[in-house]
């Protein structure tokens, strides 16, 4: 019972980290800051990153693999965006690092609507086959190309201090 509750909670805020991800990716294509919802989004994947090594595994898997992976980039994205204010070269490392995050919640969702979802599973049930492969190939070409525009298109205006 408190797994499920757990497990309830973590795709929650997973599913949040997603949606305020693309709210921000779609913010940065069109060079707005949005600074709440980045804090939304930043907040939430690391609480999903987080959250996801409390589960009961035996031995290292594909998703502590992922997560491992994710910490170093959502370490680098929130230093570019709070420490380096987004200055210079840490404007487009901050799109990127916030596109990748992203991708890799994304990459999650795919894996678990193969293995949820029973018309995908039937399709892919190991998730070795082309449906499964093609569906996760088209979620990483398409994250390549928005990151790219992303980082070419994000020049906020700065903050300007209020009196």
């Amino acid at each position: 019972m408190i797994l499920q509750t757990y497990t309830i909670i973590h795709t929650l805020i997973s599913l949040v980290a997603i949606f305020t991800g693309f709210v921000v990716l779609f913010g940065m294509l069109a060079s707005k800051r949005l600074d709440n919802w980045t804090k939304w989004f930043l907040i939430t994947a690391v609480a999903t990153t987080i959250t996801g090594f409390f589960f009961p595994f035996h031995g290292f898997t594909p998703a502590i693999g992922l997560g491992i992976i994710s910490l170093p980039f959502l370490a680098l994205t929130i230093f570019a965006r709070y420490s380096k204010r987004l200055a210079g070269l840490w404007r487009w490392i901050f799109a990127i690092g916030a596109v990748i995050c992203l991708y890799f919640n994304l990459f999650v969702l795919v894996v678990q609507a193969f293995e949820k979802i029973p018309a995908l599973h039937a399709m892919a049930p190991t998730q070795t086959e082309p449906p499964f492969k093609l569906a996760q190939l088209i979620v990483l070409v398409v994250s390549a190309l928005l990151a790219i525009i992303a980082a070419i298109r994000f020049h906020p205006e700065p903050r300007v201090a209020t009196s």
